[in-house]
Formats: C-alpha cells, sequence, structure tokens
C-alpha cells in the first residue's frame, strides 16, 4: 500500500502524516451533484483498481426517483466502471476517523466514458477547445445561504443565529461584522479547505441575510469543478458542526437574493500561452467578441442545465441581484454577461447566468460550450449595454418547462456536450418538473382556495 501512499497529492500526503489512512470514500457525481459511491477500507482500496455502480444512478431525480431514460436496448442497468482518478484524492477531515475521498471516471464495458457522467461531459467540452489549440481557464464563485436548521420543510427558511445571538441580518453586503457573525462555521471552512489542498481566494458577506460568497482561483476547468464538488459537502460539514444547515439552492429565502455560480472565462492559446482575448497591443479580439455572442445566442437553450429545479427561477428577479437578460458589459453587475476591470492578460468574460443549484461540471461544461460555439460560429455580439439592464426586457426562459422546450431543440449544444447526455438529462429534469406540477402549493392554497 505504501506505493499507493506515495503517489497522493501532496495535500493528501500532509494529511496522513503520521497517520494511518482508515477509509477510502470512492465518488462520482450524479445529475444534480450529489455524490454517490461506496466507502471501503483503505488495505481494500490499495488492492482494486476499479469498482462497479449501475448506470441507473444517473436516471435519478432530485426527489429519488427514476426516470426512464432507457436506451434502444431497453430498461436494462448497465454495470459502469469507476475508476479512480488520484489527483483528486483528498481529505475527508470531519470524519471521525483518517478518511480520504476519491473521485472516479466512469466507462462503459468497452472502455468508453460513460456520455451522461457529468464529469465526463465536462471533459468532453474541454477536449473540444484543446482541438483546436485552446485551453479554456475559469474561476467559479460560490454563493450559498447559512440557514436556521429546517426539519419541517411546511416552514419556512429562516436566517440562522450568530455569534451575537440575533439572526443573520440582511443587505449588509462586504460587512465585515456581518462576517464575523459566522467566524466559528468560516474557520471550520476554512481549516477543511487547507487540509484538502484548496485554495481560497477571499470570503465575503453577501447581500442576503446569511448570505456568503467564496470566490476561488482561476485554473483549469475540471479541477475547478471538482474543487466547487468538493466544497459544497465541505461547507455542509461545517455548518452542520455549529447547529446550522449550508443550502445552495438558488433561490431559499423569500425576499432576499438568489445564490449564483458565477463564472469567469478566458481562453490561452496553447502554442504561444496568450489570452486570445487580447491582441497584441492589448486591445479586445474578434475571439473575445465571439465568445461573448455565444453566451448570448446559446444560454437561453442552455439555461435549463445552468438553471435545473423550478426554484432556480425564482432567483430571476429585477433589482434582486440576478440577471434578467443576456446584454453584456464592461464592470456592470445589472447585466447578464460583465466584463471585469483587468488589464490584458487577465481580461476574461464573466457569466452570472448560472445558479448555485446546478451541478458544477455541467454548469461550467455549459457555459464553455455556449463560448465555444461562438469561437466556431464567428458572430458578432449585441451592442454594448449601456446603464442598467434591469430597465431592459428579459431574454431568458422564465418557467422550467419553457427552459426544457428550448434545450430539447438545442442541437448545436447537443452535438457540443454529447447527444447521449442531453436525451438523459432532458428526460430526468422533464421527469422532475412534471412532479413538480403534482404539488399544490401554499400559495394557491390560500388565494385560489376560497376565491375562485
Amino acid at each position: 500500500m505504501s506505493a499507493w501512499l506515495d503517489a497522493l497529492p501532496d495535500a493528501a500526503k500532509s494529511y496522513l502524516e503520521g497517520r494511518r489512512l482508515d477509509e477510502v470514500e470512492c465518488v462520482i457525481s450524479d445529475l444534480p451533484g450529489i455524490a454517490r459511491g461506496k466507502a471501503v477500507p483503505a488495505s481494500k482500496f490499495a488492492k482494486t483498481d476499479f469498482f462497479h455502480l449501475p448506470d441507473s444512478i444517473f436516471y435519478q431525480t432530485i426527489t429519488g426517483d427514476w426516470a426512464d431514460a432507457a436506451d434502444d436496448d431497453g430498461w436494462i442497468e448497465k454495470d459502469m466502471t469507476l475508476k479512480p482518478d488520484m489527483s483528486t484524492a483528498t481529505a475527508a477531515p470531519w470524519t471521525a476517523d483518517w478518511t480520504l475521498q476519491v473521485i472516479h471516471d466512469a466507462y462503459d464495458r468497452d472502455g468508453d466514458p460513460i456520455p451522461y457522467s457529468p464529469r465526463n461531459v465536462l471533459k468532453r467540452v474541454v477536449q473540444l477547445y484543446h482541438d483546436k489549440g485552446w485551453k479554456p481557464i475559469v474561476a467559479p464563485e460560490m454563493e450559498f445561504f447559512l440557514v436556521s436548521r429546517n426539519l419541517d420543510p411546511a416552514h419556512e427558511i429562516k436566517p440562522m443565529m450568530g455569534r451575537s445571538g440575533r439572526p443573520a441580518a440582511a443587505r449588509q453586503a462586504y460587512s465585515m461584522t456581518a462576517v464575523d457573525e459566522f467566524g466559528p462555521v468560516i474557520d471550520d471552512i476554512y481549516d477543511f479547505a487547507e487540509a484538502q489542498g484548496f485554495e481560497i481566494d477571499g470570503i465575503t458577506q453577501e447581500g442576503g441575510a446569511g448570505q456568503l460568497e467564496i470566490n476561488l482561483r482561476h485554473g483549469n476547468p475540471v479541477k475547478l469543478a471538482d474543487e466547487v464538488f468538493y466544497f459544497k459537502r465541505l461547507i455542509r460539514e461545517a455548518a452542520l458542526r455549529h447547529d446550522c444547515f449550508a443550502t445552495f439552492m438558488a433561490k431559499p429565502i423569500e425576499d432576499e437574493p438568489g445564490s449564483a455560480m458565477h463564472i469567469h472565462h478566458s481562453v490561452i492559446d496553447i502554442e504561444t500561452g496568450e489570452n486570445i482575448f487580447s491582441g497584441p497591443q492589448g486591445g479586445e479580439t474578434d475571439a473575445f467578441f465571439h465568445f461573448i455572442a455565444g453566451l448570448q445566442n446559446h444560454l437561453p437553450a442552455g439555461l435549463a442545465v445552468m438553471a435545473p429545479y423550478v426554484n432556480s427561477y425564482r432567483r430571476y428577479v429585477k433589482d434582486h441581484a440576478a440577471p434578467i437578460n443576456l446584454e453584456w458589459a464592461r464592470d456592470n453587475r445589472t447585466t447578464g454577461i460583465r466584463i471585469p476591470l483587468s488589464g490584458p492578460e487577465a481580461r476574461r468574460v464573466e457569466n452570472r447566468i448560472a445558479g448555485m443549484d446546478c451541478n458544477p461540471y455541467l454548469g461550467i461544461a455549459l457555459s464553455l460550450a455556449c463560448g465555444y460555439l461562438g469561437l466556431i460560429e464567428e458572430q458578432r455580439p449585441r451592442k454594448q449595454f449601456k446603464g442598467n439592464a434591469y430597465d431592459g426586457d428579459g431574454d431568458i426562459p422564465q418557467v422550467m418547462g419553457e427552459a426544457l422546450d428550448m434545450f430539447e431543440e438545442a442541437t448545436a449544444l447537443h452535438e457540443v456536450l454529447g447527444p447521449d447526455f442531453a436525451r438523459v438529462y432532458s428526460i430526468v429534469k422533464r421527469a422532475e418538473y412534471e412532479e413538480f406540477l403534482q404539488v399544490i402549493s401554499p400559495w394557491e392554497r390560500e388565494h385560489l382556495l376560497m376565491n375562485v
């Protein structure tokens, strides 16, 4: 087993230094982004090159039901082969014993990647960039709420109590006092992240009551998606230690801002190492404008991936820190596509559409796919927007059903993401949406029961 341990990333080695590894959690992301897999003794993991799980884990809805997403062979739960990517080995520092987590990739019986495994979808899109001589770079921003324990779904979600004993206050964006209210939770987040070898670029208080944002340093899209996948679990575990919940719902609390996963993009020419969004004199290139056009032209049809639940669409509300359209502008946070202030080498495009409830692999893959299509199609974006984009008209789907309709017709996106993925994703999300339509909400009972 020692040879295997020697191959671990440095952070995992440091975590285990002087200690005996007890267990390895073999994990893979399903469509919602839930970690599936199995835990095995370290001694067994050291002797095993792979393990099996049925491919039906990708047909499972967020409620635990299974969609009928069978292929032409009919409903057959085929075994997948899951192989570890040892570069992802990292600590699980909240466990009682010494445990590592390792992300696995899914293959079929012929050794081909399972096309609807989210990590494989992202790898497919990144490879399309590489085939063109480009290296995509991303930097995700993660927003989330710390809320009081909610044990009854019939009860409204409420902000957590801070150190002062008072509920977290709203409209305190960037307040250091507000950050200090969550100090014990944040301390554990930092400690867990350090143990896992993750570099946090900063933590800030956002506009919602108990809402925080974590920024991650830019880098390889698959590596950053792995980190967001890990971070969601890390943050939840840190919150539970302090008698509260961390939620990544897009809109958990009425009249509060929603939580986004803003994605910053740049693209490097592999041969020269230069940012293709900037020219030799530092000016904006055709590729820069083509990438923006790709987002404008294709994000509406891909919104069902970035806003994957009915709750996701409650976030797109005027004047609540979420975009309602795909206008673009420089340093303007009211637009769906923002160009942050930067020098030519760091020129990037920020997609502000994605919700924090999306699967990080799929959200990043979808955003990159739209930009890739823009680079290939070489179209120009609409004129830069001036002013407050909330004053303009919305041009993104407003409900899940409409978004799914558009996604199912988006053949260009299907070809980039993978037709098999698009088929399975659409079937699973349609099943979730139809299940939601069976539920009668409190609003309907309150306003319709005796009035219509």
